[in-house]
């Protein structure tokens, strides 16, 4: 059977695709989750929503919630309306929109039981609808909208999944890619909300599909990554100059994203994290995580991946070496002794 095939929406300004008349109404939004990547996406949504929408924040670090409604309110006058609540089931009370940007499948499950299990959530005008941009396993996404369509039946409440590739860097810009997880009814309604974070939104499929996607390129990414630095380390120890190695592979068939722009070669590109120590970048704990995540997800599947175990070897002991730990996941060319 033929693969169906991705479906790449277009990419038009948010204004021009959301707002052909004269708004009437208010859209409150909830943002949950103001981490690296949240702090980033919270403030390029608030800033590119009209003064009379409302954004609530909140996050454990009370301090971090307070710190972005400030810069907010100071550097970016004429977005939305900003406060900071004391929870993620009083920030989600009103709200039309609620994002949540999380670390663990853990803390996306505990925050969705607080949200829903408030004696009752008041009626809004269309459908409440949830959007989770952590990165977690698929049936953990699952589970959640589940209960979200327990809690908000007869389609008062709809739950989609939307992880992003781009990092900190790209949630900055707001430049970001989403892997977008939903019914094709719902797409319209979600993407002008994604393209106010990023550029690209990418329709997976049906909801928990964008997380598969994500933990399938990333897997692919883990592995590249490694075979990536042994062929760079190979090639210095044989007496290879790096830069001249790398250009081969990058005309070659052994061309790929690490070996490209993330080279693990100091030096060999100079905006990669390996030529600054490796500071910045996608963290080896990150990568580390998703991993996992993508090993649980195949055995569900039934899914045989033959290089996982030693891949998820390579990371866990290069993390807990002090001189690769928190650093980019390029940083295994250093555990491999790289040159």
């Amino acid at each position: 059977m033929k693969a169906p095939a991705l479906k790449i929406w277009r990419q038009l300004p948010a204004q021009q695709r959301m707002f052909s008349t004269t708004r009437c109404r208010r859209d409150n939004y909830a943002f949950i989750g103001l981490g690296q990547m949240g702090y980033q996406m919270a403030r390029n949504l608030q800033s590119k929503l009209p003064p009379s929408d409302h954004v609530r924040l909140f996050d454990i670090n009370s301090a971090a919630a307070e710190k972005l409604a400030q810069e907010m309110k100071v550097q970016q006058a004429g977005g939305a309306q900003v406060e900071v609540s004391d929870s993620a089931a009083i920030a989600s009370r009103d709200a039309d929109t609620v994002i949540t940007c999380l670390p663990l499948p853990e803390h996306v499950k505990s925050t969705y039981t607080s949200i829903l299990s408030q004696r009752s959530l008041p009626p809004r005008s269309q459908p409440r609808l949830f959007i989770d941009c952590s990165t977690i396993d698929p049936s953990s996404s699952r589970e959640v909208a589940s209960a979200v369509d327990k809690a908000l039946p007869n389609g008062q409440g709809h739950f989609v999944d939307a992880p992003m590739s781009g990092g900190v860097v790209g949630a900055t810009a707001g430049t970001l890619t989403f892997m977008l997880g939903c019914p094709d009814a719902l797409v319209s309604r979600v993407e002008p909300i994604l393209l106010r974070m990023g550029k690209r939104v990418l329709h997976c499929g049906a909801q928990g599909s964008g997380l598969s996607a994500k933990l399938a390129n990333n897997y692919l990414l883990a592995i590249e990554n490694i075979a990536t630095a042994e062929a760079m380390n190979l090639g210095v120890r044989w007496g290879l100059d790096p830069k001249v190695l790398a250009n081969v592979i990058n005309v070659s068939t052994g061309k790929c994203w690490p070996s490209e722009v993330n080279n693990p070669v100091p030096g060999v590109v100079e905006t990669a994290p390996a030529s600054r120590d490796y500071s910045g970048g996608f963290g080896i704990g990150l990568m580390r995580k998703d991993l996992k995540l993508a090993m649980l997800a195949a055995r569900e599947a039934d899914a045989k991946l033959a290089l996982a175990d030693q891949a998820s070897e390579v990371y866990e002991k290069a993390e807990e070496q002090e001189q690769c730990k928190g650093r980019d996941f390029s940083v295994v060319y250093r555990w491999l002794g790289g040159k």
